[in-house]
C-alpha cells in the first residue's frame, strides 16, 4: 500500500508541477507605510557659562568688619555683602559737611551785604568757592567709603565664602564670586560644514549625565564670526533658561541641533534587507484570496535610533514586512500574524486580529 501511495503522490506531481513548487504562506508581521515629522540632527558638546559672572574683590586694603551673607546664598542687585573699617573716612566726612554748612551760612550773609555794597564781590567768590571745594571733597570722601563696601552687582547667586570678620584686605582679595544663573549660556562647537544649517534663533535641546532623561530647551544666540583653522569648527553660544536653577556654570551638556526639518517616510531598520549595494523591503499586496509579497528595492536617506528614512522605492500606504524577512522571497505568498505599528509589545501583537487577512 505504501509502494501504491508514493507512486500516486508521484504521479500527480508530474501531472500538476504547480503542486511541487507550492509553498506555505509564511507567517509575518507587517506595518503600514506612514509618512512622519522628521529632522536632522547636529550632535555637539557644549559647556555652561553663567549669564553675567562676577569675582567680587577688596579694592582697598582695609579691615572687614561685618559680613552679610553666606556661602550660596541669592541675594538681590544693591545688597551689602562686606563692610570695611571706615570711622577715619566718616570723621573726615563730618568735618568737610561741617566746613559746607559754614560757607552756606557765609554765602547767605554776604549775599544782602553785597546788594547794599557793604561787601566786594570777590568777597562772596571766595565764600562759594570755600563751599564747592568742601562739596568735592565730600564727594571723594563718599566714593572712598564705597569702596568698604563690597555690594552685589545684580541679583544672582553667590560663590563660597573665603574671607572673615578682622581679615585685612588687600587689592585683590577675593571676597567671593556671584553668577547670574537665571539663565544659562551654552558654547559649543560644530564641524564648519554645518554652518549653513545653523541660524540665530533656531532650537537646540541639551542633556546633562546630572539630570539623565531630562530634556532642556535652548535658543542659538549668537554664532562666532570666526572658524577655528585648527579644528575647523565654529563656536555657537545657545541660550537656558534655567528658572529651576538646576543647572550650575561649568556642567557638560550633549548638545542636539535640529535642521532640515521636513515630512519623511520612516521604517524600522529590521524592515531592510541589504544585498551587496542595494537595499530592499518585501511590500504586501493582494492576488485574489492571496497575499504575496514583492522584493523592493529602496533608497534610504538619515538613520536614528533603529529607524531609517526611504527616499524613493515606497510610498505612504504601504505595508511592509518587518518581521520575518528571513524566510521570504519575491512573490511568496504570506499570513499577517501581528501590525507592528504605534510600538506595540510582541504579547499585544499575537494577539491582534487582522481584519482581511
Amino acid at each position: 500500500m505504501k509502494i501504491q501511495a508514493i507512486v500516486c503522490i508521484a504521479l500527480l506531481l508530474i501531472a500538476f508541477p504547480a503542486l511541487a513548487k507550492q509553498k506555505a504562506a509564511v507567517p509575518v508581521f507587517v506595518q503600514d507605510v506612514v509618512a512622519q515629522h522628521l529632522v536632522d540632527e547636529i550632535e555637539a558638546l557644549g559647556t555652561l557659562q553663567a549669564n553675567e559672572k562676577v569675582d567680587l574683590m577688596s579694592s582697598v586694603t582695609e579691615r572687614i568688619t561685618v559680613i552679610n551673607f553666606e556661602s550660596g546664598q541669592r541675594v538681590r542687585k544693591g545688597d551689602v555683602l562686606v563692610e570695611m573699617e571706615s570711622a577715619e573716612e566718616e570723621a573726615l566726612l563730618a568735618e568737610e559737611k561741617s566746613i559746607v554748612n559754614e560757607a552756606k551760612r557765609q554765602v547767605e550773609r554776604l549775599r544782602p551785604l553785597i546788594t547794599r555794597g557793604a561787601a566786594s564781590q570777590s568777597t562772596m567768590d571766595e565764600a562759594q568757592l570755600e563751599m564747592q571745594t568742601a562739596q568735592s571733597r565730600i564727594a571723594a570722601i563718599i566714593s572712598q567709603m564705597k569702596e568698604r563696601h563690597i555690594v552685589a552687582p545684580f541679583d544672582g547667586k553667590l560663590g563660597l565664602r573665603n574671607i572673615s570678620v578682622g581679615v585685612m584686605a588687600q587689592p585683590g582679595t577675593l571676597i567671593t564670586t556671584i553668577d547670574d544663573d537665571s539663565k544659562l549660556k551654552l558654547d559649543f562647537s560644530v564641524p564648519e560644514r554645518y554652518l549653513p544649517s545653523i541660524e540665530e534663533g533656531g532650537k537646540i535641546t541639551a542633556t546633562a549625565k546630572a539630570f539623565p532623561g531630562r530634556v532642556f530647551a535652548g535658543v542659538v544666540e549668537s554664532i562666532d564670526s570666526r572658524v577655528d583653522t585648527v579644528s575647523r569648527a565654529i563656536t555657537v553660544r545657545a541660550i537656558l533658561e534655567n528658572s529651576e536653577h538646576k543647572l550650575l556654570p561649568g556642567m557638560l551638556m550633549r548638545v542636539v541641533l535640529q535642521k532640515n526639518p521636513r515630512k519623511a517616510i520612516v521604517i524600522p531598520e529590521e524592515a531592510v534587507v541589504p544585498e551587496g549595494n542595494k537595499n530592499y523591503v518585501f511590500t504586501l499586496s493582494k492576488e485574489g484570496n492571496d497575499t504575496k509579497v514583492s522584493f523592493v528595492a529602496v533608497k534610504l536617506g538619515t538613520r536614528k535610533k533603529g529607524m531609517v528614512e526611504v527616499l524613493s522605492g515606497i510610498k505612504e500606504g504601504d505595508r511592509i514586512v518587518t518581521h520575518g524577512t528571513l524566510r521570504l522571497q519575491d512573490g511568496d505568498r504570506v499570513v499577517v500574524r501581528a501590525l507592528d505599528n504605534d510600538n506595540p509589545t510582541l504579547d499585544e501583537m499575537l494577539q491582534q486580529k487582522i481584519n482581511g487577512e
